[in-house]
């Protein structure tokens, strides 16, 4: 027999079996798939019989789980670049996240030398309930020493991980305080916070960043806009850079806090061409005043539905660079062995009509995953001038300004992407475990100073960030000539910001890098950036 047939033949069996976990996935689905997936031809007889076939006859010993789930992602990527399985080691990080809670302790830590460091206490865990703090040294675990035994990483979070309402017994040793002390900390929930971020850049302007769009995101964000408007916020800057999509319910109540009654928020269309719009209901907190939305080339999803609104309706101006261009909707089927498959189902549009999806080719899922290499080398993250756009995707607002499809949320005011961080920031990555090294050593030194700080006090303080990056050069050996003028203060923002982020939280981190924030410069400052081009502008459309 052929190659040739011996390919098409295994390629059949590939997809019958493939076609029968979707089936079975959707019978044990714990929702009916929105667009009426119907696998009623499939025959998982001929599967299973194959199956039993294979173990109980097959030549050699073979995991035919394995083998079915090669199969399954063969197919699977011969449909789109988002319809994925997602095996069954994974599905409950996956799960935990979009829950946005997981069972712990709430720490972060690595091995530094031959003892493992907390580098971050998540806030409202159980270990910061307990008084953990960042560069606490952990010494024992319920009586066993494992400082100094070089014990691998994966033996310790075994040993702190546990069942819920469990509780773990630690011996921690503080450097900066010189001091040895045992606390016991019961395992419970720790929030995944998907809004990091909320505080006023100046006496107006809000600022809200969002990670992620999981099932709390919706009552973070309420919360957070509700304090900033008691605080006097009139205008607001929301963040969706790095946000990879989640749940279109949360993104959707989201936009809906921005838009009046009556306005379409997004709509989809399945493969029947059946179409489902979603309006907003006028209830919103912040339906007036100026609004910004900072967008990137890894804004996904979800995100673009919200960008796209506030675009389409004239709501917000759009700034930065063109979002990553995900505009497919997946139904999660979980399947009996606690794997889940997430297929697509129909397609995203904005209010214009604009379908989010970029192009893609079925089974060159790499060149589609590279998409970022082509935007970086074609000129696309620095220059508007080497965007094409499509005339023949010409869409317009709800006030009548153009906009086009194409794939992903195009911004209405262009910010670059900044070579010199770019630059930066790999020198940073291979200072690595140096860097923690550099931090936790000054904390060491510094440690009263800074226990006496609030977080106010750290994000103001410039002598701060000079004092750690002196402290960095001291001890890394660099020469004060490998930083000049710019590249000095982007570093000395990126320790500062880093160091408050590990004492104080991520809403800390956030305010520190926004000083050397483009975007952020944009919207306070329009005339002060020469890359944009002068036709852009920063007011928000008029209703």
């Amino acid at each position: 027999m052929s190659k040739r047939k011996i390919h098409i033949i295994w390629l059949l069996v590939a997809t019958v079996m493939t076609l029968a976990g979707i089936y079975a996935g959707y019978q044990l689905s714990f929702r009916a798939p929105a667009s009426g997936m119907d696998a009623t031809y499939v025959k998982p007889n001929k599967i299973d019989e194959l199956l039993q076939f294979i173990r109980d006859h097959y030549v050699d010993r073979i995991d035919v789980d394995s083998l079915e789930e090669k199969v399954i992602n063969d197919i699977l990527a011969q449909l789109d670049p988002h319809s994925v399985y997602i095996p069954k080691a994974e599905s409950e990080s996956v799960r935990e996240t979009m829950q946005g809670n997981f069972v712990g302790l709430g720490v972060e830590f690595q091995m530094d030398r031959d003892t493992f460091t907390i580098l971050r206490v998540i806030p409202h865990s159980p270990a910061q309930r307990a008084g953990l703090r960042a560069f606490d040294q952990i010494i024992c675990i319920d009586g066993d020493t494992v400082a100094g035994r070089h014990m691998p990483l994966d033996s310790i979070v075994e040993r702190i991980k546990g069942p819920e309402d469990t509780e773990v017994d630690l011996c921690i040793y503080r450097p900066g305080a010189d001091s040895l002390f045992e606390v016991g900390i019961r395992r419970n929930r720790v929030p995944i916070v998907s809004v990091p971020a909320a505080f006023m850049v100046n006496d107006t302007l809000g600022y809200i960043k969002i990670d992620l769009f999981s099932d709390n995101t919706y009552e973070e964000f309420v919360r957070a806009l509700k304090d900033l408007k008691d605080h006097g916020m009139k205008a607001l800057v929301l963040d969706l850079r790095g946000n990879s999509g989640g749940y279109l319910k949360q993104a959707n109540l989201v936009a809906d806090e921005f838009l009046p009654r009556g306005d379409l928020i997004f709509f989809t269309k399945n493969h029947q061409n059946q179409v489902k719009k979603v309006y907003a209901t006028g209830r919103g907190l912040f339906e007036e005043g100026p609004l910004y939305v900072l967008i990137d080339e890894n804004t996904a999803s979800a995100a673009e539905i919200v960008a796209g609104a506030l675009q389409d309706n004239d709501r917000a101006v759009i700034v930065g660079r063109r979002s990553f261009g995900k505009g497919l909707v997946q139904e999660e089927i979980q399947l009996k062995d606690g794997s889940i498959m997430r297929i697509t189902t129909a397609r995203y549009y904005t209010p214009s009509g604009r379908s989010i999806q970029r192009p893609y080719q079925k089974g060159h899922l790499r060149e589609y995953e590279n998409d970022y290499y082509r935007r970086y080398y074609s000129g696309e993250l620095f220059s508007p001038d080497s965007i094409h756009l499509n005339d023949s995707l010409k869409y317009y607002t709800k006030g009548g300004r153009t906009v086009y499809g194409g794939g992903g949320i195009m911004p209405d005011t262009f910010v670059p992407l900044d070579r010199g961080y770019l630059q930066d920031s790999y020198q940073l990555i291979t200072l690595g475990h140096t860097l923690n090294r550099v931090l936790q050593e000054y904390v060491k030194a510094h440690y009263r100073d800074l226990m006496r700080m609030s977080p106010e006090d750290y994000v103001r303080s410039d002598t701060i960030a000079d004092s750690i990056f002196r402290y960095m050069l001291k001890h890394t050996g660099q020469e004060d000539e490998s930083f000049p003028g710019e590249k000095t203060r982007r570093f000395k923002n990126f320790l500062h910001a880093v160091l408050g982020r590990d004492l104080y939280g991520t809403g800390v981190f956030e305010q520190i890098r926004l000083k050397e924030d483009r975007m952020l410069h944009k919207i306070l400052h329009p005339a002060d950036t020469p890359a944009v081009e002068a036709k852009d502008t920063l007011h928000v459309p008029a209703r």
